[in-house]
């Protein structure tokens, strides 16, 4: 029998990249692109008429008529479980903030390699969050910056999170593999442990330094020192 692909919808305004990214997905083995808008309001509409949610939604920021955010916004108000990746021409950090407060999976530079596409739709679809690499590397610059020149005062839940004893030294050590971009299965390999111990870490972090999800967690870790990457 054989065996059911990963549907995938694209929004994008521009048609050649589109098509050419539409063509690559297409050849992967465990890839479909079922669908396709311009805009987000056609988006929108294309979600509203479908007999099923796409598995992935491949989503560009700057759109006319409703713009990425406005998008991912009003999508995931009507259907929460939705698994958007952003594509962006900019890795400027007010695109990634306001993106990860909307409750995108993923953000991606569209000058990535096509393996790394696959990897961002891969880590989403296990569940997990993927965010482009030299996007977070342009984070740890801006926010060091930062903080040379400003003190950024935290919550209270966030100031008792950066006491030393609050994560354990293997909770500090998979830390540093997540800011990395590792997905659990690749902690798991690199530190020779299961993937639900992995698991079990991933969540006692999130919970113990008050973060909603990956991208929450590693700006806090970089704004806390917890890791350098």
């Amino acid at each position: 029998m054989k065996e059911e692909k990963y549907t995938i919808l694209q929004v994008d305004d521009h048609a050649l990249f589109r098509n050419g990214l539409k063509l690559l997905l297409n050849s992967h083995p465990r890839f479909r692109v079922v669908g396709e808008a311009a805009t987000g309001r056609e988006m929108l509409g294309w979600l509203e008429q479908a007999e099923r949610l796409p598995d992935v939604v491949l989503l560009d920021i700057a759109m006319p008529d409703m713009n990425g955010i406005e998008a991912a916004a009003e999508a995931l108000k009507h259907w929460p479980e939705l698994r958007i990746i952003t594509l962006s021409m900019y890795g400027e950090e007010d695109y990634y903030f306001k993106m990860v407060s909307q409750g995108v999976k993923g953000f991606l530079l569209k000058n990535s390699d096509i393996t790394e596409v696959y990897a961002a739709i891969e880590a989403v679809l296990e569940g997990g969050s993927y965010f482009s690499q030299e996007l977070l590397f342009n984070l740890v610059s801006n926010l060091r910056s930062s903080s040379d020149s400003e003190a950024e005062e935290l919550p209270e839940a966030e100031e008792e999170a950066t006491d030393e004893a609050a994560l354990s030294a293997r909770e500090k050590e998979i830390l540093l593999l997540i800011c990395k971009g590792m997905t659990n299965y690749e902690i798991a390999d690199t530190l020779f442990i299961s993937k639900r111990t992995v698991d079990k870490h991933r969540a006692n972090i999130l919970e113990k330094t008050n973060c909603k999800n990956t991208a929450n967690l590693v700006v806090y870790a970089i704004k806390n020192g917890l890791v350098e990457i």
